[in-house]
């Protein structure tokens, strides 16, 4: 499992978008998580899967309320990273209302979440492969902070323990 100090993995990341913008097309557009990361202080959450209960309900809608207190503490972005293909992250936005507040970010293959080592194999539930539910800083591409949440919880990875720690 990744921890702090070390880089954050090459992979690619997905990012759906509704309109043309900043030189990407409408739809699905691929990012390298480097260069996203670069020269940035940036908090990625991940979790099991878009629309499910706690990460609808609690984890993305804390993240979308606290935006500005994270921004006011340094924080440049908010990445919500998910097992999920760009379509379902898209569609998730919307329903979330995370335009521009939180990048919601598919790892549709698992690359990313795999590299930091933070995958969990939930078939027996009829999901495949997933991410754990997790909350790190990254300072230029490095994770200075790492919270994961032990199995079925949701304490360390909210946006307000983000808070406590930056």
């Amino acid at each position: 499992m990744i921890q702090p100090g070390q880089p954050l993995p090459d992979a690619t990341l997905y990012e759906f978008f509704e309109v043309e913008k900043d030189g990407c097309a409408l739809g699905p557009n691929a990012f390298s998580v480097q260069d996203l990361a670069e020269g940035k202080t940036i908090v990625i959450f991940g979790l099991p899967g878009a629309f499910t209960p706690t990460c609808s309900a609690r984890h993305v809608p804390g993240y979308v309320e606290h935006y500005d207190a994270l921004r006011d503490k340094g924080v440049d972005e908010i990445w919500c990273v998910s097992v999920n293909d760009a379509f379902v992250m898209g569609a998730w936005a919307r329903a979330q209302g995370t335009d521009g507040k939180v990048r919601m970010l598919a790892d549709g293959s698992a690359e990313f979440t795999r590299k930091l080592g933070l995958d969990q194999d939930l078939t027996k539930r009829g999901m495949g492969v997933r991410s754990q539910r997790y909350a790190m800083v990254a300072k230029d591409g490095v994770v200075i902070a790492l919270q994961v949440e032990a199995p079925g919880q949701f304490a360390v990875s909210s946006a307000e323990s983000i808070l406590a720690i930056l």
